[in-house]
């Protein structure tokens, strides 16, 4: 059996031809504790010059949560290691349960792959009118990829369609990342919920919970990071 190794996003049929992108965006979730003084942590981000976002940890009064993007994965083991080795963030306890990396990915049907890929997380993480968030990881289980093509559209449909109704209300936006391989718990995505308060996105969570792909499907969700954006920075 021949095997596709043609790993470019594919998104809308365009002139006939599926549009496709080498590109795609690698985001990364990090938590700390200890945090005594939030106030030393953003003049260090905005000279450092990098896009990120700093949340403060609802459920931690010395907690924070630092998010970061970046189209080369390299930027992580680079110029965010070599910042993040160094004061104020050095002296944070690192919470390593709540890390998360993860890539965009397309479904196939996008008509506007650079947007899909590259803009609209930035957007959504970025609004400053949306400030809340949720952030977890998730495992589904094996026995989803063996339903049906029939079976499997109708429970990811069901699941797409209270996401879907969460974002047109704008109670709830996600950003849905994939993470195979790529973090220590072998998780499949992490999702990012993204609001302007925090109880809808704690609604979304209930109600994804009543499908059958949570129910039936999830095999590990979380742990879950909840806060509110206390500084969110897009290069100019």
């Amino acid at each position: 059996m021949a095997i596709d190794l043609d790993l470019r996003e594919k998104g809308a049929v365009r002139n006939g031809e599926p549009s496709s992108s080498d590109a795609r965006l690698f985001m990364q979730f990090l938590a700390f504790g200890n945090c005594r003084a939030r106030e030393l942590l953003v003049p260090a981000l905005s000279h450092a010059g990098m896009e990120a976002v700093l949340y403060q940890d609802v459920n931690d009064p010395r907690g924070v949560g630092l998010l970061l993007w970046a189209v080369d994965p390299g930027f992580f083991v680079e110029q965010a290691r070599d910042f993040l080795l160094k004061p104020p963030f050095i002296d944070l306890i690192p919470k390593p349960e709540y890390t998360m990396l993860g890539r965009t990915y397309a479904l196939g049907h996008e008509p506007d792959l650079q947007d899909w890929l590259i803009e609209k997380p930035r957007r959504t993480v970025l609004n400053p009118a949306w400030s809340w968030a949720i952030w977890y990881p998730l495992r589904r289980s094996g026995a989803l990829s063996g339903l049906a093509p029939e079976e499997l559209s109708r429970v990811l449909g069901e699941h797409g369609k209270i996401g879907h109704a969460f974002g047109e209300a704008d109670y709830a936006h996600d950003v849905r990342l994939a993470c195979f391989g790529l973090d220590k718990r072998d998780n499949d995505f992490v999702i990012g919920l993204i609001g302007h308060d925090l109880y809808p996105l704690s609604a979304c969570v209930q109600a994804m919970r009543k499908t059958r792909q949570t129910s039936q499907y999830i095999q590990s969700m979380g742990p879950f990071f909840a806060g509110r954006a206390v500084w969110q920075h897009a290069q100019r």
